[in-house]
């Protein structure tokens, strides 16, 4: 199996978790996705989930994570970019949101229809922020998305 497809079936094992208290960017497990990544304080943590995500699925197929360790969305974007930037869009692909001022947001698609993405995000909510307080399943049009990139 391939590390980006493991990545996706531990983010869909994380679906319905919440930060503890909501709207505090902590609380177990959250703290876990934030540690992976070397972040032992509240923060964002969109990319530390995919980081997580990653981690757990390197260990669990005994492979090395080729997955950009940060908690930062753009970070991961500009470090990645050349070695992982992808144009064909597929299910295991991590996905970067650019909101400008440097805001980002990610998350680890699950399918694609048409021209949107279901996807498995961290630190979002029903409504779709990018400062939201639990993993969810949530739809995003391509037209929103800065790029992909896809770990193997």
């Amino acid at each position: 199996m391939a590390l980006s497809q493991k990545a996706l079936e531990a983010a869909i094992s994380q679906i319905g978790v919440e930060e503890t208290p909501r709207g505090s960017n902590w609380g177990v497990p959250v703290k876990d996705y934030l540690i992976s990544v070397g972040l032992n304080f509240p923060a964002s943590w969109c990319m530390a989930f995919v980081y997580w995500c990653f981690k757990k699925a390197a260990v669990e197929l005994n492979v090395p994570n080729t997955a950009i360790k940060t908690g930062g969305v753009l970070a991961a974007w500009n470090k990645g970019k050349k070695a992982f930037a992808v144009t064909d869009p597929m299910a295991g692909d991590v996905f970067i949101m650019d909101y400008g001022h440097g805001l980002g947001h990610t998350g680890i698609i699950e399918s694609i229809e048409g021209d949107y993405l279901k996807t498995i995000e961290g630190n979002t909510n029903d409504t779709g922020s990018r400062e939201g307080y639990e993993v969810c399943r949530k739809m995003r049009h391509k037209s929103k998305i800065k790029g992909y990139l896809r770990y193997t």
